[in-house]
């Protein structure tokens, strides 16, 4: 399986996070791997050009499982959108008409093996719902919340990593993604964060965790 993300942050994150999961269902037959987006702007390409790698992909091997996982936030780059239900319907577009370019035409067993997930409204709302090692990370004993639970209903205006530089800019630190997101995410356990984030990262990871050897 191939998971494609938006950026550098989100690959080493996503690894260090699920190592457990990443592990068990090697041992099962099935190999999960995350890519970054091709170079450019990184959203746009994720929801541009990748369906059109996943085309290419799916139907050259009738075993590949592609995933796309790109923030929420910001909207209506790429194509207008603003929801989640948006994003996904608008990359699903794109996948169609790559497949239709390519003469595919309508092919279920095709676009059942194209996923679209997102985070919501960006990688670092897993940092906010990962309190307990943020707050270990940053020296405290616990966090003092300035932010909507579940970390999920956060908006475009304010989303989850504006509010993880502001935590780190208060208590002495600049935040980067690539340097601070592996380790906090690393000492934090996935299922809860799945339980904590119910709306876009759950059913994430319940794919990943039922996803069979057959569509390695």
């Amino acid at each position: 399986m191939i998971v494609y993300v938006e950026g550098p942050s989100d690959k080493l994150g996503m690894e260090a996070l699920l190592w457990p999961l990443l592990e068990e269902r090697r041992q099962a037959g099935v190999g999960i791997e995350f890519f970054e987006s091709p170079k450019g702007d990184k959203k746009i390409s994720l929801l541009t050009k990748v369906p059109v790698k996943a085309a290419n992909i799916l139907l050259n091997d009738p075993h590949a499982l592609v995933v796309v996982l790109p923030d929420l936030c910001p909207r209506n780059k790429g194509f207008p959108h603003e929801t989640t239900g948006e994003l996904i319907d608008g990359i699903m577009a794109s996948f169609r008409k790559a497949l239709s370019d390519k003469g595919a035409g309508d092919q279920p067993t095709v676009e059942n093996r194209f996923r679209v997930f997102c985070f919501k409204y960006d990688l670092e709302a897993l940092l906010l719902a990962a309190d307990e090692p943020l707050s270990r990370f940053l020296g405290l004993r616990s966090l003092p919340r300035h932010w909507r639970v579940p970390v999920e209903d956060q908006d475009h205006e304010r989303p989850p990593r504006m509010i993880v530089e502001e935590l780190f800019l208060a208590h002495g630190r600049r935040y980067r993604d690539t340097l601070h997101a592996p380790p906090i995410l690393g000492r934090a356990n996935y299922l809860e964060l799945a339980g904590r984030c119910k709306q876009c990262f759950r059913p994430f990871v319940e794919f990943l965790t039922q996803t069979g050897p057959a569509v390695q």
